[in-house]
């Protein structure tokens, strides 16, 4: 039988970013002598992706990104990907237990699949996953379900026997249209309101093995 699959969301999620992504995206607008923003905004910007964010950004600033804007941001942000970013404390030992408890793991954001394996990599848990799906690395992205199915198909998992775990929007409605259990991770960036629609909300990363396990039964 193919083992149990948990799927998890990166930024807000794993990894405690919303800082490193700051700090580049205030250098950007710095360069173009634009003023800066709070970490609290930027936070709430992330989750759709690098274009997005740049539109975001840009508009937060009463303007719309230049041509190099993305290119520069990314380049800039990839040689800063671990100054300050870091696991959410609980997560290691969240991981050591599921993987105790027999589950494959994989990474599926909208994160490029670049800066999502640097980043990986820097924080020592590649080794972990079965599959990182970026926002780059297929035709879709969340909140398209292909986007996970995709990843999912990546790890060796099915549909049948996968969970989501995420602290945005997009990812419950990715597992939604995939017809996978989701966790809302509350520790992460997204609002509250974004649980309403998760099959279960985690408090903590402690709470997600017994959580994934009640929803996802041997």
């Amino acid at each position: 039988m193919t083992a149990r699959l948990i799927v998890f969301d990166l930024d807000g999620t794993l990894v405690d970013s919303a800082p490193d992504i700051t700090a580049a995206v205030n250098r950007l607008l710095a360069a173009r002598a634009l003023p800066a923003l709070t970490q609290p905004q930027v936070a709430a910007m992330v989750g759709d992706g690098l274009h997005k964010l740049m539109e975001r950004v840009f508009a937060a600033v009463g303007t719309t990104p230049d041509a190099t804007a993305a290119d520069e941001y990314m380049a800039d942000y990839e040689r800063h990907v671990l100054v300050e970013t870091t696991l959410f404390p609980g997560i290691n030992a969240a991981l050591d237990q599921l993987a105790a408890d027999g589950w494959r793991m994989a990474v599926c954001t909208n994160k490029p699949a670049g800066a999502a394996r640097l980043l990986l990599d820097a924080l020592g848990i590649t080794h972990r996953l079965a599959a990182i799906g970026g926002g780059d690395s297929f035709a879709t992205r969340k909140p398209d379900p292909a986007h996970l199915a995709a990843t999912i198909n990546a790890a060796g998992g099915n549909q049948g026997r996968a969970i989501m775990v995420g602290d945005h929007g997009n990812d419950i409605a990715a597992a939604a249209g995939c017809a996978l259990p989701s966790i809302f991770a509350a520790w992460g960036y997204g609002p509250p309101a974004m649980a309403a629609n998760a099959t279960a909300t985690a408090p903590t990363p402690a709470d997600l093995p017994a959580l994934a396990t009640r929803l996802l039964r041997e």
